[in-house]
């Protein structure tokens, strides 16, 4: 038997290895009644480095199982969802993990496939069911539909009103379609990130750049809680996890790109990334993370410093517990506040 036998036969039995641990592992994660963030986070971890390895029967599998889970990991439904239809249908039909946001971008990614299951959601948005039907018949789309579209879109969106020429041409009043749901997105996008926290400037990423290389965590405690206008223990807490999700979802909050966004992550959780697989999954998640769900974790902790201000009955301040650090931050403090 030649090496290249032995390769083959080491492949497809690491092949099967990986099929089994993928249904497995989605398999008892369905089985939890309530998982938990880190249980969640868990499952990303494990099942998105298996995710080339597996075939379309496990994909399709896990996309049926993870259908019907009320707690489903957004980062692996996301990726489900970009696979053909046939696969990610059950998705696309029921789950609860994805936003109308998620639906806009799958629809315009993938075209009338997706959307046509994407219709058949329960309690749809009335814009997505009007652009998926300009979809589905571009030539009857009426113009009273596309005064609803116009009515119900955001103000500030685009909305391409197709000319009356236009309509004989083949896919142009799909194309306008996909113009109004693309136009969808940028104005969630802008509205989303202006009314809780603008985006983030170059003087905040160097802020937070510079003093998580200094190995001292105190001094990007203090940073981060300066940036994201929360208290020092709740930004403390973003980074005492064993893992870097809550960290990853306030440098998205803070809109930060993902190649800034790594590198004060691996800054702060130097052994997580011990191999280039790492990396790649951190961008994944990082890619995949929307901005809308880093935004309501960010409205999470702010309410959470509201609280305990409350509690206290004492003026809000981002940084005001950071006196009841330990003796050693304590005494470095004043320097973090330097930078």
């Amino acid at each position: 038997m030649s090496a290249s036998d032995f390769r083959q036969i080491a492949i497809r039995a690491e092949s099967g290895k990986a099929e089994r641990l993928f249904r497995a592992a989605v398999s008892a994660f369905c089985s939890l009644t309530r998982p938990s963030r880190r249980e969640i986070a868990q499952l990303e971890d494990l099942t998105l480095p298996l995710f080339a390895n597996v075939s379309v029967e496990s994909r399709r599998y896990v996309a049926a199982a993870l259908s019907e889970c009320e707690y489903a990991p957004t980062v692996l439904v996301r990726r489900l969802c970009e696979e053909p239809v046939d696969i990610a249908a059950p998705l696309l039909i029921r789950s609860r993990a994805l936003s109308d946001i998620d639906l806009i971008a799958l629809i315009g990614r993938h075209g009338l496939p997706h959307a046509r299951a994407i219709a058949r959601r329960k309690d749809l948005n009335p814009t997505i069911a009007n652009l998926i039907r300009a979809l589905e018949k571009p030539t009857l789309v009426s113009v009273r539909q596309q005064e609803a579209v116009a009515k119900t879109a955001p103000k500030s969106a685009e909305v391409v009103a197709p000319s009356p020429d236009s309509q004989h041409v083949p896919g142009a009043a799909a194309e306008n379609a996909r113009r109004r749901l693309r136009s969808m997105m940028r104005a969630d996008d802008e509205s989303g990130g202006a009314t809780v926290n603008p985006f983030a400037s170059a003087e905040t990423y160097v802020k937070l750049r510079e003093t998580a290389l200094t190995g001292n965590v105190a001094f990007f405690q203090t940073a981060l809680a300066d940036a994201l206008e929360i208290d020092f223990s709740t930004a403390r807490s973003l980074t005492a996890n064993q893992n870097y999700t809550s960290l990853l979802a306030a440098l998205r909050a803070l809109d930060l790109g993902e190649e800034r966004a790594f590198l004060i992550t691996v800054a702060v959780y130097p052994t997580e990334f011990p191999h280039p697989q790492a990396i790649r999954i951190f961008l994944d998640r990082y890619r995949l993370l929307h901005r809308d769900a880093a935004l309501d974790r960010l409205r999470g902790w702010k309410a959470e410093t509201l609280s305990k201000a409350i509690r206290n009955a004492g003026p809000v301040a981002a940084n005001a517990d950071i006196r009841k650090a330990d003796s050693d931050n304590a005494a470095a403090s004043p320097k973090a506040r330097r930078v």
